[in-house]
C-alpha cells in the first residue's frame, strides 16, 4: 500500500475515534451545542482530509504520466469550511460557532499527531538496531 494511503488509513481511525468521542459527549452531557459543533466541523474536516488525499494521489499519477497537474482542491476545501460556518451561523441554537471552527481544524491536528507518533516509532526502531 502506498505511504499516503497507509497514513490516511491511520488518520481515518483517529478521526473516527474522535467523532465517536464527540457523539458520546453530545449524548451524555449538557453541552450539546458545543459537541454538535465539534461533530459538524470534524465531519467536514474528515471530508477535507479525504479530498486532499484523493487529490494527492491524482497529482502523483499525473506527474508519473508527465501530464499537466491540476490543482489540489483548495477551493473545494475552503467551500466546505464556509458551508460549516454558514450552517453554524444559521442555526446558532444547535451549533456553537467556535466549536465548528475547532472541529474544522481537527484533521490538521490529527495529521500532526500522527506525524510525531510515526517519527517516534521510527526513531525507536533505529535505536533498537
Amino acid at each position: 500500500m502506498p505511504e499516503i494511503q497507509e497514513r490516511f488509513s491511520r488518520q481515518r481511525k483517529y478521526m473516527l475515534f474522535l467523532l465517536s468521542f464527540f457523539v458520546l459527549g453530545w449524548g451524555f452531557t449538557s453541552y450539546q451545542s458545543i459537541f454538535l459543533g465539534l461533530i459538524l466541523g470534524t465531519v467536514l474536516s474528515f471530508f477535507n482530509l479525504w479530498l486532499i488525499v484523493r487529490k494527492m494521489i491524482q497529482f502523483r499519477e499525473a506527474v508519473e504520466k508527465e501530464q499537466k497537474v491540476r490543482s489540489l482542491g483548495t477551493m473545494s476545501r475552503m467551500a466546505s469550511a464556509a458551508l460549516a460556518v454558514i450552517i453554524a451561523l444559521e442555526y446558532p441554537e444547535y451549533f456553537h460557532l467556535i466549536s465548528v471552527v475547532l472541529g474544522l481544524m481537527t484533521s490538521y491536528l490529527v495529521i500532526m499527531i500522527d506525524f510525531f507518533l510515526q517519527s517516534f516509532h521510527l526513531r525507536k526502531k533505529r535505536e533498537e538496531r
